[in-house]
């Protein structure tokens, strides 16, 4: 009865088989209620898995002083955990959509939530390095299950504004982040408090997704969404919805690899989440070495780029949906006022941090909508059953840029603030982050006339 222990936690976690067909007469009252519990539990799911990711930057000044941690070693420990989640978002990716999303997704925010608390209990900069990365690979399993959730409950023709409305979780997660691991560290003393309390809130989340989440519309005897949504023509739609799971070789290679429109969006994605997380991770640490800000005041840059992206990124979305998918056309425009607005910055003397919250209000308003439809651009060209693969191969890239940024930055302020002065050091950052936001603007404008497959 022993057998292989890695072949049980596959049987555990493979997608579940087809529930029985409910009767025709239930299925318009229970889709509905299925596909408001899959947006719901995806959402507040994924936002918690924020909480648990974006929280070092917020203490970096605290671990910086007390643990004597350079800022190329606070970058270190955010790149770390940028290539391991980039990585497992790709290697995820491909798993989840062989996966159970319910069991996947919860056992993810759990892991995160450990690695979490060991994290805030040493002090050890390899051993931050080695959790932080841990942490990266176990956030890797948030991503995956939610875009296979999205795929299968919501149809290709309303995905923009659907997936759209869904993405702002990060948005949610991200700006109470900042806040929130401020306050823990305010309210309980000393920053690994910024890493306990988070983990506490993920351990219910947990739970939470477990109960509450489902995986597709067949798993609890309900029709694929092309037929309730009576998108395609019967023929058609048997086609689309095969009654089987794709293959490795089908989800990697055929679906992703030999995708071109894919390979190029992963590129473009590489250099919009440079732009991205720039801020993300170094502005509070930017707003207090050079503009002064205090340990709340410089959280709350979090929160600026996090809440000034939800309207736009909802709105845009569904734009799109409109205007017959042009998904890389809105997001290479988008790219001009973001690249408008660090200049802004750049500029901007101290004593002027409502100036600053607005630039990165901009920042935000502008970088989610990139984001979320260099995503939606490359789902729309491949199938709904290779979303989590497509997803994390465009993820991958975006998060090694994620962690060149990182790295680069906090070695480019420490080169040179001696030399040549703390602002100077900066300005060359912001520059590279501004130089970056103009190869993603030229590579999205080159997929102008890109659209869905359908």
């Amino acid at each position: 009865m022993g057998g292989n222990p890695l072949s049980a936690i596959a049987r555990w976690y493979a997608a579940p088989p087809h529930a029985a067909r409910v009767p025709d007469a239930r299925v318009a009252a229970l889709y509905p209620w299925y596909r408001w519990r899959a947006l719901e539990a995806t959402f507040l799911g994924y936002a918690t898995y924020y909480l648990l990711r974006d929280n070092v930057p917020v203490v970096a000044v605290e671990m910086r002083n007390e643990l004597r941690y350079t800022n190329e070693m606070i970058g270190d420990i955010i790149a770390v955990t940028a290539l391991c989640y980039g990585l497992s978002k790709f290697l995820m990716g491909a798993l989840s959509d062989r996966s159970d999303a319910r069991k996947f997704m919860a056992s993810g925010l759990l892991l995160t939530a450990l690695c979490n608390f060991a994290f805030g209990s040493i002090t050890s900069y390899y051993g931050h390095l080695l959790l932080w990365g841990l942490n990266g690979f176990a956030q890797g399993m948030g991503w995956p299950p939610c875009g296979r959730v999205m795929g299968h409950w919501f149809s290709e023709r309303e995905r923009g504004v659907t997936f759209s409305i869904w993405n702002t979780s990060h948005n949610v997660g991200g700006g109470v982040a900042g806040i929130f691991a401020a306050w823990a560290v305010t309210r309980y003393g000393g920053w690994q408090y910024a890493f306990y309390v988070p983990a506490v809130v993920a351990l219910f989340g947990a739970v939470y997704l477990f109960w509450r989440l489902r995986d597709t519309p067949q798993s609890v005897g309900l029709p694929p969404i092309e037929e309730y949504r009576n998108d395609y023509p019967p023929a058609a739609n048997e086609a689309i919805d095969i009654e089987r799971e794709l293959t490795f070789r089908e989800l990697f290679i055929d679906k992703v690899l030999l995708n071109k429109l894919v390979w190029l969006l992963a590129v473009a994605n590489f250099f919009a989440y440079i732009t991205r997380y720039s801020m993300l991770d170094w502005g509070p640490t930017y707003l207090r070495d050079v503009k002064g800000a205090s340990l709340q005041e410089g959280a709350l840059s979090k929160t600026w780029l996090e809440f000034g992206g939800i309207l736009p990124t909802i709105f845009l979305g569904w734009m799109t949906d409109r205007i017959g998918g042009r998904r890389a056309l809105v997001a290479a425009l988008c790219m001009l006022p973001i690249m408008g607005a660090f200049i802004g910055i750049i500029y901007a003397p101290p004593g002027y941090l409502y100036f600053d919250y607005l630039m990165l209000g901009v920042i935000g308003c502008f970088i989610y909508p990139v984001i979320n439809l260099i995503v939606i651009a490359a789902l729309d060209s491949v199938s709904k059953k290779a979303i989590g693969t497509a997803a994390g191969f465009i993820g991958l890239f975006g998060y090694v840029g994620k962690a060149v940024g990182s790295k680069a930055f906090g070695r480019i302020i420490d080169t040179y603030e001696v030399s040549l002065g703390q602002q100077a050091a900066w300005s060359i950052v912001l520059y590279s982050i501004l130089a970056c936001a103009g190869i993603a603007a030229l590579l999205l404008g080159l997929m102008w006339r890109a659209r869905p497959r359908s």
